[in-house]
């Protein structure tokens, strides 16, 4: 397997995950490396703060930062070669250097559609719900599978205002037919 060196800039300690002010591309980042770790990535990571040694020592990196300064931090080497400066790479670039097997996303434009009629749903947004649909269909979603996320939107978006009901029945006691009718007046529905 590959060896994968990263020479980061100062940071207050060996990820810069600590502290108030958490960068979240850091975060991001130490997870991903301890993901590539566990696949077995042989991965060493040098602190500009507390290993200035291997900075010096290392001629692809003291090039680099004569040439750049500290700005082409955080530096990635691959086998010794640089492949990335100035910015950390995401989980798919160390998978495709690291030669880790990923599995594919399963987050299709197909299913970004269904996910956002499923929200429409939820949010009760007739634009919203007419503009996935539109395109959903220009992506050749079926009419089947619009109906399965808005019908499975509509279950997870009744579920609490049943149990609202249900809470609201222990404390006053069930609806009867005159404050039914009373509170009928007040919502108009409209379908388009």
């Amino acid at each position: 397997m590959k060896k994968l060196q990263v020479f980061d800039p100062a940071l207050c300690c060996s990820s810069g995950v600590c502290g108030v002010d958490v960068d979240p591309a850091l975060v991001a980042f130490a997870a991903d490396l301890d993901w590539a770790k566990q696949q077995g990535a042989q991965i060493e990571r040098f602190n500009l703060a507390q290993q200035p040694l291997e900075f010096a020592g290392n001629a692809q990196v003291k090039i680099f930062l004569e040439s750049s300064g500290q700005e082409c931090l955080p530096l990635i080497l691959l086998d010794g070669e640089v492949v990335m400066s100035g910015h950390y790479p995401k989980r798919d670039e160390l998978s495709a250097w690291l030669y880790i097997a990923t599995t594919p996303s399963l987050f299709t434009e197909q299913v970004a559609e269904l996910v956002a009629i499923g929200a429409a749903i939820g949010a009760n947004c007739e634009p919203c719900f007419k503009y996935h649909y539109d395109q959903a269909r220009k992506l050749g979603v079926s009419d089947l599978d619009m109906r399965y996320a808005v019908d499975l939107a509509q279950k997870v978006k009744d579920t609490p205002a049943r149990n609202m009901l249900a809470l609201a029945e222990r404390f006053l006691g069930a609806a009867t037919p005159d404050t039914t009718a009373k509170a009928g007046a007040c919502c108009v529905t409209s379908v388009v």
